[in-house]
């Protein structure tokens, strides 16, 4: 009876094998029509990776010549303002021959006025007790009592 058994689930394991492998079993088309479209889409990958990077090349060159017309659109207005204006106004615009409008900075805190917050408080002198100073703030004229503490803790 052990070997009926034994020959029975050996042979419905066979079956169900064959069936699992059947419908497993991938054709050599279907792999090449697979790797086509991976293909296919690597290529369209790539074509739109390039076109991205020929619209920001575009962009940043359009963006220089509007600076450069904008610098002369401004040194004809200075131009124009210092022949035909009185001082007051020809003063209030640069000097038709200076760029300085469109010159970048050297400092750092003039170039970008929202600096990150500090960790520390400025001194006026190095002798001066800085904010993280365990008596910066406190008047030394006048003693703490534990009663004015309690008082105050109290209200």
């Amino acid at each position: 009876m052990i070997w009926f058994i034994s020959g029975g689930a050996f042979a419905l394991g066979a079956v169900v094998g064959l069936l699992a492998a059947s419908r497993l079993h991938v054709s050599p088309s279907k792999i090449r029509v697979l790797e086509k479209q991976i293909r296919q889409l690597q290529d369209n990958h790539s074509e739109y990776r390039e076109s991205v990077s020929d619209h920001f090349s575009i962009t940043a060159e359009l963006v220089q010549h509007m600076t450069e017309s904008y610098r002369d659109v401004y040194q004809h207005l200075a131009s124009g303002a210092q022949d035909l204006c009185s001082g007051e106004v020809a003063s209030k615009l640069l000097p038709a021959e200076s760029d300085a409008v469109f010159e970048t900075s050297s400092d750092p805190e003039e170039t970008n006025p929202l600096a990150p917050p500090r960790d520390y408080a400025a001194k006026q002198s190095p002798d001066q007790k800085g904010a993280l100073s365990e008596d910066f703030g406190l008047d030394k004229t006048a003693p703490v009592n534990d009663e004015d503490i309690t008082l105050s803790q109290s209200k």
